[in-house]
């Protein structure tokens, strides 16, 4: 199984992240921020990605560090664990619905990052949560992963439907491009014969 764990201490934050690539979806997320652990376990149920994740932050001051560090101590996993990305698809896309939130995920596991995030929320908190976060979050994670990411909402009124759609999304997207190619199992799936790193 392709599996990776990763620890992360600053003066900020400290956090450790497992996660098995070839799993069922189990989740154990802790991180002090209740809506951000309830996002995390619809990515590791949608994505079939086995994910334990212990964090501890300055939530005194407000949930910011949290999500971003474990953005990138995520990020940094899913690059160990996918390795070489030898057999891997590469490319995975999704349109998920939730309700009246609909929101588009496409992607490239291409060890070149970068984010085109086009995402907006009615409101500026779910609860407690700011919904900004859920941008910082994302790019955190495709910093850090070496993903090409693109997440856009067709529509959406409510805060809530519109954050799980998009984490849904990304999910079945994951899940789609680190599934092995039954057709290309052992070569690197691209002309070059590497993928970044």
């Amino acid at each position: 199984m392709r599996k990776a764990e990763i620890a992360r201490k600053t003066a900020e934050t400290d956090i450790r992240v497992e996660i098995a690539l070839d799993g069922s979806g189990r989740y154990d997320n802790d991180t002090g921020v209740g809506f951000f652990d309830h996002m995390l376990d619809q990515l590791a149920r949608h994505a079939l990605i086995d994910m334990r994740v212990r964090a501890s932050g300055d939530q005194h001051i407000d949930d910011h560090h949290t999500v971003e560090d474990v953005g990138i101590a995520l990020g940094r996993a899913l690059a160990e664990a996918v390795g070489a990305k030898r057999g891997i698809t590469r490319y995975g896309s999704c349109m998920l619905v939730m309700d009246e939130a609909l929101v588009r995920a496409a992607l490239d596991i291409s060890g070149r990052p970068f984010l085109v995030w086009k995402v907006e929320f009615p409101t500026e908190k779910i609860g407690s949560f700011d919904t900004q976060l859920v941008r910082e979050f994302f790019t955190a994670f495709a910093m850090n992963s070496g993903i090409t990411l693109h997440v856009e909402r067709l529509d959406g009124v409510n805060s809530h439907h519109i954050a799980e759609a998009a984490f849904k999304a990304v999910a079945r997207a994951l899940r789609m491009a680190l599934e092995t190619d039954p057709r290309r199992a052992d070569a690197v799936p691209s002309t070059k014969g590497t993928l970044s790193e």
